[in-house]
């Protein structure tokens, strides 16, 4: 009995690997299918449906308490999600494409639609996440923008990098005289 015990107690390494490995694989899911998950004013999971639990290939007690960055792909540029903290910080919803990796790593992209939560005085209690099945037109925009600012990113590094590729994101949607929602809504 002991020995059953001391099983329980060691981590289990092979989904931590599996979880930090990319396989190149995409996952779809269907056009009527929304991810839904909730989240505390930290980023942390409160609530995961269905569909996300299937797409993504955890169950609920390995994603219920995670921050949301858990399942973030490492091919995301970080300053997407500047981007959509800032906005939804301040009160604002966001429309953003985004790559996420699966439990064996991996990936399905969503167009995810985040909003505040707010309490009875109006203040931001958490954030509500609907993601539906991206349009493959769009992605093909998306994915060389995000290579892009991802490149730009890996080239000078942590801080400095995201911040880098955030302004070259700004410079781009400024070029084309547009805000990130109305560009991501366009496409």
């Amino acid at each position: 009995m002991s020995a059953v015990v001391a099983l329980k107690e060691v981590p289990d390494l092979s989904r931590r690997e599996e979880r930090q490995s990319v396989t190149g694989h995409e996952r779809l899911f269907g056009q009527d299918q929304i991810i839904v998950s909730k989240t505390d004013t930290k980023g942390l999971m409160t609530y995961v449906n269905d569909v996300f639990i299937e797409i993504s290939g955890y169950d609920e007690r390995e994603l219920i308490s995670k921050p949301h960055s858990y399942i973030r792909h490492p091919h995301m540029p970080s300053c997407i999600f500047k981007l959509l903290w800032e906005t939804i910080k301040n009160g604002q919803e966001i429309f953003a494409y985004v790559m996420n990796r699966c439990a064996n790593g991996d990936h399905y992209w969503v167009l995810a639609h985040v909003t505040p939560t707010l309490g009875p005085a109006g203040e931001i209690v958490g954030y509500h996440s609907n993601r539906r099945l991206p349009r493959r037109e769009a992605l093909s925009v998306i994915q060389p923008l995000y290579k892009k600012l991802l490149d730009e990113e890996r080239r000078l590094n942590g801080r400095a990098g995201m911040e880098a590729s955030h302004q070259m994101l700004m410079n781009e949607l400024n070029k084309q005289g547009t805000s990130y929602e109305k560009f991501v809504l366009s496409l």
